[in-house]
């Protein structure tokens, strides 16, 4: 199973601990890769992305704030009109689950994008 994380919204406390631990549990109880998609929404709409692996880079994400994969406030309209991209990014990386961070916003697009073309299971911030 190939798994995607971004976060989207306002940076916020926290990010780089929930990147942290999607990965180390995606890999050590379901030999799952990760994929992180760079400035939230964005880059899943322009297909950039990295790949995350559970080794001390990842391990150092608790010692750094705000989020190492970048945010941006996308406009929910915007992902709407990129619909047909979005689903050709997921399905040229072969991404079975999305997990979107961030606050409301994000997670209203996670599950407007979990009818419309893959599961997602989001992780809210708290502000």
């Amino acid at each position: 199973m190939r798994i995607g994380v971004l976060t989207g919204g306002g940076d916020c406390p926290g990010l780089n601990a929930v990147i942290r631990a999607v990965v180390r549990t995606c890999d050590a109880r379901y030999g799952s890769s990760v994929v992180g998609f760079l400035d939230g929404w964005r880059g899943l709409l322009e297909d950039r992305r990295i790949q995350l692996h559970n080794d001390d880079r990842n391990n150092r994400l608790l010692a750094k704030g705000g989020t190492m994969l970048g945010t941006a406030r996308t406009n929910p309209d915007k992902l709407r009109a990129g619909l047909d991209d979005i689903k050709q990014t997921l399905e040229d990386n072969g991404i079975d689950v999305l997990i979107p961070i961030g606050g409301e916003g994000t997670l209203t697009a996670a599950h407007w994008l979990s009818e419309e073309v893959c599961p997602s299971s989001g992780a809210q911030d708290h502000r």
